[in-house]
């Protein structure tokens, strides 16, 4: 076995990474959906945790992609596993990673340019519509497997979980930074609404 299989733990390795991203995700996801119940008073923290998610996400677009790539590159490993369902990697995930995309970029565009009106917003509020019935799917078809893969005993669990804890900190680091910029859009989407943001 190659040194750099034996510490990350080949295609076993790169399945228990994902699951560890995929349950983190379920977790932070759930907080930012509960965001929009009350968006008028929660719009910092929906984007406190929209800028934390974007490391974590895209090292789990990461790891999937590595999987998806190894597989079709013939990772010996990777095509013994097998690939997803076909109705998965040909409908499903292509849309979850369009939207998901989609989604995070027109965020960030929003919070750069303080918009609240307008094409952007727009944008982002159909993205976030394609996104969530694709996540549900993709959500339903995968979670049963979260806690075979999460109990695996392999070798590189330490880096895995040292990876997914440094894409937390640098969420957490560029979330913190975002905070003076959420004041102006807070006040923008109040004053659009009627809220009374005091």
């Amino acid at each position: 076995m190659r040194p750099w299989k034996r510490l990350l733990g080949g295609s076993e390795g790169n399945e228990q990474l994902t699951a560890i991203l995929a349950t983190l995700l379920l977790v932070l996801l759930a907080v930012e959906g509960g965001t929009l119940l009350r968006l008028g008073t929660l719009l910092t923290v929906h984007v406190f945790v929209g800028v934390l998610l974007l490391p974590v996400v895209a090292l789990k677009l990461a790891s999937t992609g590595w999987r998806m790539a190894r597989y079709y590159l013939g990772g010996e490993e990777y095509v013994r596993r097998g690939p997803p369902h076909l109705a998965i990697r040909a409908l499903v995930a292509p849309i979850v990673v369009v939207s998901t995309t989609c989604l995070f970029a027109t965020g960030v565009g929003l919070i750069v340019l303080g918009h609240s009106e307008g094409a952007l917003p727009g944008l982002h509020k159909a993205s976030f519509f394609v996104w969530f019935w694709a996540m549900t799917i993709h959500v339903l078809t995968r979670t049963l497997r979260l806690p075979r893969a999460l109990r695996l005993r392999l070798p590189g669990l330490a880096v895995r979980l040292g990876v997914v804890g440094a894409s937390l900190v640098v969420g957490a680091a560029l979330a913190t930074i975002t905070l003076p910029t959420v004041d102006n859009l807070q006040d923008s989407l109040t004053a659009h609404v009627g809220i009374d943001a005091e």
